[in-house]
């Protein structure tokens, strides 16, 4: 017995039984049920027994839609996609996917003097919870490993360490979402936003910004990648 050791620290967070619920049914074709609901005493004896009140319905009511939210949260509708790199659901989730080069419809303030319209993107890593997004240029459209160099994303309203201003935009992730809205809202959210002003004197590329857009935007030509201005950071420095 001597070598027996408290090992109750070893625990995670400890549950005790507070209350319970008790289901009645009668035998009859239409089956008709009834809840009692029953505190516990220090010893786990069933106590003060009385009717489900409408009160506690909804509090299990609500702890049950809490769970089933927690459960469908950044789960994939299907096989995970190749382009997402890493899934954290905990809290407000964090999800790091990248995505190739292509067109992309964007929008500009008027004092910026440069059209609306498509253009081309570079491939891009965008990293994003449920409040916050972050978002870097590649400088092409392979799979990132963790050795990875990352660029500064070549877009306004983006600061120097990736974060997003999003302004005036409403955000709004449920809490349900799944993997795939999660990551179409984000992009969605960007680049369906008005793009504004340099942060912080934060030029993102090699030369005048305002310039690369225009030229792009009045041509179909690719994303140039000599513009692009590496980072300090590898794909290895976010993955979490």
């Amino acid at each position: 017995m001597d070598n027996l050791r408290d090992i109750t620290e070893r625990f995670g967070t400890l549950y005790f039984p507070k209350s319970a619920l008790v289901f009645y049914a009668n035998n009859d074709s239409n089956r008709d049920c009834y809840v009692e609901h029953f505190d516990l005493d220090r010893n786990g004896n069933l106590i003060n027994a009385h009717p489900l009140t409408v009160r506690e319905s909804n509090q299990l009511a609500k702890s049950l839609k809490i769970n089933e939210e927690k459960q469908s949260f950044l789960k994939p509708q299907g096989i995970i996609g190749t382009n997402i790199l890493q899934i954290d659901p905990i809290h407000n989730g964090v999800v790091i996917w990248f995505t190739k080069a292509m067109r992309r419809e964007m929008f500009f303030v008027e004092k910026l003097e440069i059209p609306n319209g498509k253009a081309s993107v570079p491939a891009m890593l965008w990293v994003a919870n449920r409040n916050k997004l972050y978002v870097y240029a590649l400088k092409n459209n392979t799979r990132p490993t963790e050795r990875t160099l990352l660029y500064h994303a070549p877009f306004f309203n983006v600061y120097s360490d990736g974060g997003v201003c999003m302004g005036t935009v409403n955000i709004s992730i449920k809490k349900s979402s799944t993997l795939e809205e999660f990551t179409e809202a984000w992009e969605n959210y960007f680049f369906n936003s008005y793009f504004s002003h340099l942060m912080e004197n934060h030029n993102p590329v090699k030369g005048n910004c305002v310039n690369l857009w225009k030229k792009l935007l009045a041509t179909a030509a690719l994303f140039p990648k000599d513009v692009l201005l590496a980072s300090n950071r590898k794909l290895k420095d976010i993955l979490r």
